[in-house]
């Protein structure tokens, strides 16, 4: 055989006896080759649990704070469009009132213009003086009645501002009961007209002329031909406000209809009368938001097979007001 060198020689037990040898197997084993050995990847960055929850609160209360802001806007808009539409029925209503009044005034004229026609043929054709006297009378009378209902209806159609300043309340309504007199005469309306005297009204006359035209125009439709309309001016030391009492010998109100009286298009009426008028819902809406606008106070009575009641309370005129017209 040939020769080896000289080797260790280890038995079993020797092997398994010593405790150096695992020792080094082990520290071989766990450290890895240097060429082997990676760079090790940082760690990635991440956020806390509650800097998670304060970054997302702040995103949600950025995103609310858009949507309110988007919802104000719309908001905003739509009231301003509610407030156009709300004026530009408002001036649509006034051209339709006045309207209604040129057609009323036109046969009031053509009346008027007959008497003064007949009484001056009368005139002309009879000598005497008493004749003449009389003809002259109902001539002067018939003018001044003409040139009363030119100056109510100038006056309706001169006024488009929205000015609230002192008025006298006492001419405003005399205006309205000449407007609406040949109406009144033509259905055989009794008016019973008492108007005290009363300090200036802190108002818009042409808009309380307009309320004033519709109040009386719903009496006169409420009733049967003969009925009665009674007007009343009179002032409240204590409340420091002019009364303005409408009440008509009428139909009266059931008393489940009442809190819907003032409601947008609601109205107990069929629809227009033989004249052309009513039955749209508007005209006593637009009577609450005109008193409204002024401060005032706008109340209804009424009670069926009776008649009804309008109570229109305005303020009057005060010192600051006087000083600040003078």
């Amino acid at each position: 055989m040939g020769s080896h060198m000289d080797e260790p020689q280890y038995n079993k037990d020797d092997f398994f006896s010593r405790e150096s040898l695992w020792e080094d197997l082990g520290s071989r084993l766990q450290q890895p080759d240097a060429s082997q050995q990676q760079t090790p990847l940082p760690a990635p960055e991440t956020e806390t649990p509650a800097e998670q929850t304060q970054d997302e609160q702040t995103l949600t209360d950025q995103t609310l704070a858009d949507q309110t802001q988007d919802e104000q806007s719309e908001v905003a808009e739509l009231q301003n469009h509610i407030d156009m539409l709300q004026q530009q029925l408002a001036e649509a209503q006034k051209l339709t009132a006045l309207g209604e009044l040129v057609g009323t005034t036109t046969h009031e004229f053509n009346n008027i213009l007959m008497t003064v026609l007949n009484y001056a043929k009368m005139g002309m054709r009879h000598r005497d003086d008493e004749t003449r006297d009389k003809a002259f009378d109902k001539i002067l009378a018939a003018s001044q009645r003409a040139a009363r209902i030119t100056n109510a209806v100038l006056g309706m159609a001169r006024n488009r501002s929205d000015a609230i300043e002192p008025t006298d309340l006492g001419k405003v309504i005399d205006d309205a009961l000449v407007l609406l007199e040949r109406e009144m005469n033509k259905y055989r309306i009794s008016m019973e007209v008492d108007l005290l005297d009363v300090p200036e009204t802190l108002c818009n006359g042409n808009q309380i002329q307009q309320v004033l035209l519709n109040l009386l125009t719903n009496a006169r439709q409420a009733m049967e031909p003969g009925g009665t309309i009674w007007v009343k001016l009179e002032n409240d030391v204590d409340e420091n406000m002019n009364i303005l009492t409408i009440r008509d010998s009428g139909c009266g109100i059931a008393q489940d209809e009442l809190p819907k009286i003032f409601d947008p298009f609601y109205s107990t009426k069929a629809g227009p009368d033989d004249s052309g008028k009513g039955g749209t819902g508007l005209g006593l809406s637009s009577c609450l938001t005109i008193i409204d606008a002024h401060q005032g106070r706008l109340k209804i009575e009424s009670t069926v097979g009776i008649g009804t009641q309008f109570i229109i309370m305005l303020p009057v005129v005060g010192v600051d007001d006087q000083l600040a017209v003078a």
